[in-house]
């Protein structure tokens, strides 16, 4: 890691109370006194750790605005290093003038992710804490903000640690009883070290297993509004996303293309898509929507089936369910609101969750979101569990998964205890990786430059 001091704008670059500028290095204190000067007249370099000053921020002697310098003395900070942040009324031009002033006073610009790739390089944070701060970032729920958090206090750490830590005893009494035959050092016992590696592997799939809940509350689930025209498919997508996404008319076939948003409801993150009505039609541009609604049920996890529960089930209808048979889905019973006609029983034998709903009047919400969460099994996940949240996490538990298996096979067939232990070994270089504590600079440079700049 270099030397230098750096700066960013570390809030979005928007009309908004205030802006946040922040500064980090060897030299933070001294660049920011060059610009900042406060109305007690006090230098910030005279000021303790997290301690403030009002005063203006200003360019070449010329005022800038009004604002207030935070102080965090080394290694008590964010990054480690010593931190200033300058908080100066929100404005695109006001702030970028302050992050100027500063880049002329000695400051260099901030690469993606440098304050969070510095806190990791200063022991700050481990690498899962450190990807964890791009997840609080993005969160766009309640529980995936606080699965995140979770995972930046540790806990995804914590069960890592104490995996590679059993790992890391049984290859040290291997190691010792191998080099030193002339000690007294108790001999390895295959079963016990078999049973002990079981445990690992166990605690390893558990670990796996929650990639999915994770991926779930971070990405949301894919989600297709699907049934024939004018069964309120629109509706309630408007309804969903607060807001009207999709044209709602009386006339059949409105909706040609795919209309696409992301709802938080509850918990639970929905990439919806309202599609065209699935039907038989001669009408060239209509068909061309049924096409692609027909396509990305094939890809969705989770289908909201809307039926007309005023009318009865129509071949179209028919068809439909019949597409949908092999992904979670929710039968939604709309226009709840007119007597029901619909066949009930018949939709039972397809659908485990069927939901009736007036999306007209917004009657039902609450029973879908409960369906959902049942259909797609979310309902249990506990985001104070430890969750996996990207592909870099899986793939290392995986073949950590795999070291300790084929150490457990090695017993088993009888092979040296040497060969045991070198599976071992590479178990714990994997957890290692997973952590930082042996990670290369390719790898460190992909992490952070997934961040924006100022994080």
């Amino acid at each position: 890691m270099n030397n230098t001091t750096i700066a960013a704008i570390s809030t979005a670059r928007a009309s908004a109370g205030i802006s946040v500028i922040r500064i980090s290095g060897d030299e933070a204190i001294m660049i920011a006194n060059k610009i900042f000067q406060s109305k007690s007249g006090k230098q910030l370099s005279e000021m303790k750790g997290y301690t403030c000053a009002l005063g203006y921020a200003l360019s070449n002697g010329e005022l800038i605005d009004e604002c207030i310098a935070t102080v965090f003395r080394a290694p008590h900070s964010y990054t480690g290093e010593d931190v200033v942040e300058i908080s100066c009324h929100g404005g695109v031009y006001v702030t970028t003038r302050v992050l100027r002033a500063l880049y002329d006073a000695g400051a260099q610009a901030a690469q993606a992710g440098e304050f969070t790739k510095r806190a990791f390089l200063n022991g700050k944070l481990d690498l899962i804490e450190a990807e964890s701060v791009m997840d609080i970032i993005s969160s766009r729920s309640k529980a995936s903000s606080r699965a995140a958090l979770n995972v930046k206090e540790g806990a995804l750490s914590k069960r890592i640690n104490q995996i590679k830590d059993e790992l890391m005893d049984r290859a040290a009494h291997l190691n010792a009883w191998a080099d030193y035959p002339e000690e007294d050092i108790p001999a390895v016992e295959n079963t016990a070290l078999i049973d002990a590696l079981k445990v690992s592997q166990i605690q390893l799939e558990q670990i796996v297993r929650s990639y999915d809940n994770g991926r779930i509350l971070k990405d949301g689930i894919d989600t297709v509004i699907a049934g024939r025209p004018n069964v309120g498919k629109s509706t309630l997508m408007n309804l969903l996303a607060g807001f009207d996404k999709s044209i709602v008319t009386s006339v059949a076939g409105t909706t040609r293309d795919i209309v696409e948003e992301s709802v938080a409801l509850d918990d639970l993150v929905l990439n919806l898509s309202d599609t065209a009505g699935i039907r038989e039609t001669g009408d060239v541009i209509e068909s061309i929507g049924v096409d692609k609604a027909r396509s990305k049920l094939q890809s969705a996890s989770l289908i909201l089936c809307v039926f007309d529960s005023s009318g009865s089930l129509t071949e179209d209808d028919l068809s439909i369910i019949k597409m949908v048979e092999d992904t979670p889905a929710v039968a939604i019973l709309n226009k709840s609101d007119l007597p029901s006609l619909i066949d009930k029983e018949r939709l039972k034998e397809h659908f485990t969750e069927i939901i009736p709903m007036s999306a007209k009047n917004a009657d039902g919400v609450n029973e879908l979101i409960e369906a959902i969460k049942k259909v797609c099994a979310v309902g249990n996940i506990d985001s104070s569990n430890a969750l996996i949240y990207n592909e870099r996490q899986r793939s290392l538990t995986m073949k950590t998964i795999s070291c300790v298996k084929e150490a457990i096979e090695a017993l088993d067939m009888g092979f040296t205890l040497d060969a045991v232990t070198v599976l071992i070994e590479e178990a714990i270089g994997y957890l290692c990786e997973l952590t930082g504590e042996r990670v290369t600079d390719e790898v460190i440079d992909k992490v952070f430059h997934q961040f924006c700049v100022g994080k």
